[in-house]
């Protein structure tokens, strides 16, 4: 018998199983962020060229949110977030095995040559895991909406959405980790600890105001863990590969594949149209294309993620380069921006059901002014480094809020039956800000300082949240909407 229980149990193992899976997703992207400056260190690359590697790899991971959001509305969704693990997985290991393929294509260990093709090839894998990333969420964008009703979505949506921090807070920690405790110990090589000091001389701003020891702690704690970084890539590649197995084995795609009845609130009335020619991309355009407040949360979107992968990605580099933390300081610090970020996101949750109705909207206009708040004292007060992680900290309680919740309403805005396409559309705007994030913070980093990125990240917020003001009045969802349209298409096919 198919009772209530039963139901909420498989509910809540495909919340649990598919947060594990996307977790792993994030394990295998935000690795990447802690091995930078293990890579500027050896290899003397600049903030501007990771900026451009990133901000590449951002439009292709945006291109491939949109792509695979028309995808897998027809097909597996569990086998096709599996896939894309496993295709995550190889992208890794070969960024790991990068400085090997560039010595066979250029025959030489080091130079400009060396350099230029390093990044040459560091680019490739990136892309090319970018994309792969890219079938993490439509999947999940597709099938959790399936298995919770509007109401309530999202809370238990918000719940599902802290495997992003759960994710990026096991890499930063065990990369933290593996970069400070893996390696080889060139400390004794003359030749490697000049290589590292002429590089660490080059890219930080202010060198030569630091202490002959403050410099000397800096090249040893590389020195000793040299190739730390290669690690970084390879051993949550092997993680990916027991995350797809898992995706494979667990998952289910919804709730009549196991018998239950479809969740009354989430009825389209798209059975009116089913067989008629033109019906799915009629609805797609009406629900998705032509929907004002799916179109504004895809528009906010490029604003949260310039805030959210602007701390995500150049925290480690901002906190050694600028505050003075050793990378494993500064790994641990941005993983609690993270930990923080799954408080942010639960609460922003719960918030958004219990206090604003369901309307996703609102509770981002509150969340990004907290943002705003948090940031500027980060950005603009001098205070101790126990404090000012303290304050980041609070900033990724807020800058979470809205991550989560423009998915969650968009999902609720197209419905179920255009939920992934409603989150591509958003997904790929999102990711324009990633790229802007990532290009622009790497420019003004070199070139004005790491204070005016976070001026920056500022005006950012307020227009993020002038969007968000301007959405104040939308409905909850769109079941409403799509009701009417498929009646009057049915009327008028």
């Amino acid at each position: 018998m198919k009772t209530k229980k039963s139901f909420q149990f498989w509910q809540w193992e495909t919340i649990i199983v598919s947060m594990v899976v996307y977790a792993i997703y994030y394990f295998v992207r935000k690795n990447f962020s802690i091995a930078m400056p293990g890579l500027t260190a050896e290899y003397g690359i600049s903030n501007t060229s990771f900026g451009i590697v990133i901000a590449i790899g951002s439009l292709i991971y945006g291109f491939s949110r949109f792509a695979n959001g028309f995808v897998v509305e027809r097909v597996s969704t569990k086998t096709f977030m599996g896939i894309g693990l496993l295709l995550c997985a190889l992208a890794n290991i070969g960024f790991g095995f990068g400085v090997d393929l560039t010595y066979l294509i250029t025959g030489v260990h080091e130079g400009p040559q060396f350099v230029n093709m390093l990044i040459l090839v560091m680019g490739i894998t990136i892309v090319l895991n970018q994309y792969f990333q890219g079938m993490g969420y439509p999947p999940m964008a597709r099938m959790l909406p399936q298995w919770i009703a509007p109401g309530e979505l999202a809370t238990k949506m918000s719940i599902w959405n802290t495997s992003h921090s759960i994710g990026a807070f096991s890499a930063v920690v065990v990369c933290g980790l593996i970069m400070t405790n893996m390696g080889s110990d060139m400390s004794g090589n003359s030749s490697i600890v000049a290589q590292i000091t002429g590089n660490l001389a080059g890219s930080i701003k202010g060198w030569d105001s630091l202490s002959a020891a403050e410099q000397s702690a800096k090249v040893m704690a590389y020195a000793s863990h040299y190739g730390a970084w290669r690690w970084c890539f390879i051993i949550p590649a092997i993680v990916a590969v027991g995350g797809a197995f898992l995706c494979f084995a667990a998952l289910k795609d919804n709730p009549q594949t196991l018998g239950f009845s479809e969740i009354a609130e989430t009825k389209t009335g798209k059975e009116a149209t089913e067989g008629k020619k033109g019906a799915h991309k009629a609805y797609l355009r009406h629900m998705v294309f032509r929907n004002r407040w799916v179109w504004s949360f895809a528009l906010a979107n490029i604003f949260v993620y310039v805030l959210r992968m602007g701390v995500l990605d150049w925290g480690p580099k901002f906190l050694t380069e600028d505050r003075g933390m050793d990378i494993n300081s500064a790994a641990w610090s941005v993983a609690v921006f993270e930990l923080t970020a799954i408080v942010g996101t639960i609460f922003a949750g719960w918030a958004t059901d219990h206090l604003f109705k369901g309307k996703a909207h609102r509770m981002c206009l509150i969340s990004m002014i907290g943002a705003i708040i948090f940031l500027g004292l980060f950005a603009l007060v001098e205070m101790p480094v126990v404090l000012s992680t303290i304050v980041l900290a609070l900033s990724g309680f807020c800058i979470y809020g809205p991550q989560a919740l423009i998915g969650i309403g968009a999902a609720n805005q197209a419905t179920k039956e255009a939920s992934a396409t409603a989150n591509g559309l958003t997904g790929i705007l999102g990711y324009v800000g990633s790229a802007l994030s990532a290009l622009g913070v790497g420019i003004i980093a070199d070139n004005l300082g790491w204070r005016a990125v976070f001026i920056t990240f500022i005006c950012v917020g307020v227009v993020g949240a002038i969007i968000f003001l301007t959405m104040w009045n939308a409905p909850r969802d769109g079941y409403e909407r799509s009701r009417k349209f498929t009646e009057n298409f049915a009327k008028n096919d």
